[in-house]
């Protein structure tokens, strides 16, 4: 059976690359689709794994700018020919799911989410632009939007990382999904043993949208000791406003991460995110999560057990749940089989399975 994995862009890695990384382990012999690919950054992270990008991966500041491509991406993805191919598997945030297949070709879009900028965050995202681009990013994101309904037609089946996202791929597609949760490495969580040094911990992209100015706030006010790991375009502003109790770490390697989660107290999580893989890392070393109480946070953690919800996005109920997490006790066990519902080893299975039962499904009378 000949795949092709199709992804929005690999510029760094994150989440969404750790679940093509395991959708190879499935399909070992797929090939890579993608609109950027930065190989200074991401080369080797896929092995041998052919990789094929589209025209914009010559475009200037694509590789660090991807988001001032918009507009050229459903161009982009359209223009991949994937005939030939029995499977393509799109693995889908923004523009993956709208390459064009032919009729001898299966297409299955895992769905982290529909594009939340065109959905979702509309009016977040129009509120902070000024008057004189509002017009035209206006007029873009309706044609975005028009498009992304069209292009949904083109998959056969969607997959959704979570309730949460087959939430809003029924909301905005009138699609149904199967829910697979992406995968998460829980096999190294107890190897080397916990302890409590007393730091609260953040891993995470340093992007706006993941809020991280609300923990360094928060800890700012409660005088507790934090580390930030991660690097991105906010880490200027967030090193200005914080106090000397945060300290801010950079990128750091797979071994680094291990050693910060094991002698952490605590794993915060200030963003809203459609899953959110770091929240069941933490819980695989058997450490609780303080995450806002709103999207995938709420499919993997348990509140009182496994951590503690803040619901208004705010720094002041982010330090009170922090003040309410030093007040209860956890079982760390208890914190970690928790973790292990989600842990690759189901997501490889469960995947596998779906993909070849809606093949044989394709290729009989029953479709």
């Amino acid at each position: 059976m000949k795949v092709a994995i199709v992804h929005d862009w690999i510029t760094c890695p994150g989440g969404a690359e750790t679940v093509i990384k395991e959708m190879l382990e499935v399909f070992p012999q797929a090939h890579i689709y993608t609109s950027i690919y930065n190989e200074d950054v991401m080369g080797g992270y896929f092995g041998d794994t052919p990789i094929y990008t589209s025209f914009i991966n010559k475009k200037p500041f694509a590789k660090r700018k991807h988001s001032i491509y918009l507009n050229y991406m459903p161009k982009a993805f359209e223009s991949f020919d994937l005939n030939g191919y029995d499977v393509v598997i799109s693995s889908s945030t923004s523009c993956a799911k709208g390459v064009i297949t032919d009729a001898n070709t299966l297409h299955i879009c895992y769905c982290n989410t529909p594009m939340r900028y065109a959905w979702d965050m509309y009016f977040d995202y129009m509120a902070g632009v000024n008057p004189i681009a509002k017009g035209y990013i206006k007029r873009s994101l309706h044609k975005i939007r028009i498009w992304d309904v069209v292009s949904a037609n083109r998959v056969d089946y969607f997959i959704a990382n979570s309730h949460n996202i087959a939430r809003r791929i029924k909301k905005h597609y009138r699609r149904g999904s199967c829910v697979i949760y992406p995968p998460v490495d829980t096999s190294i969580g107890m190897e080397k043993g916990i302890s409590d040094e007393g730091y609260y911990l953040v891993l995470s992209r340093l992007v706006k949208y993941k809020r991280i100015d609300l923990a360094v706030l928060a800890f700012n006010k409660l005088n507790k000791p934090l580390v930030v790991a991660g690097e991105g375009p906010e880490l200027d502003n967030l090193k200005a406003m914080a106090n000397p109790n945060i300290k801010f770490v950079g990128r750091i390697s797979d071994e680094e991460k291990i050693d910060y989660f094991r002698r952490c107290r605590a794993f915060v999580f200030p963003g809203e995110e459609d899953f959110g893989i770091t929240p069941v890392e933490a819980q695989a070393f058997g450490k609780p999560v303080i995450a806002y109480g709103k999207g995938g946070a709420l499919e993997t953690v348990i509140d009182g057990k496994t951590g503690v919800f803040f619901y208004d996005q705010d720094a002041d109920n982010l330090a009170d749940a922090v003040d309410r997490l030093e007040g209860l006790e956890f079982n760390p066990e208890a914190i970690r089989e928790n973790a292990l519902k989600f842990d690759k080893g189901a997501f490889k299975k469960q995947l596998e399975d779906f993909v070849m039962d809606k093949y044989r499904i394709f290729n009989t009378e029953e479709w």
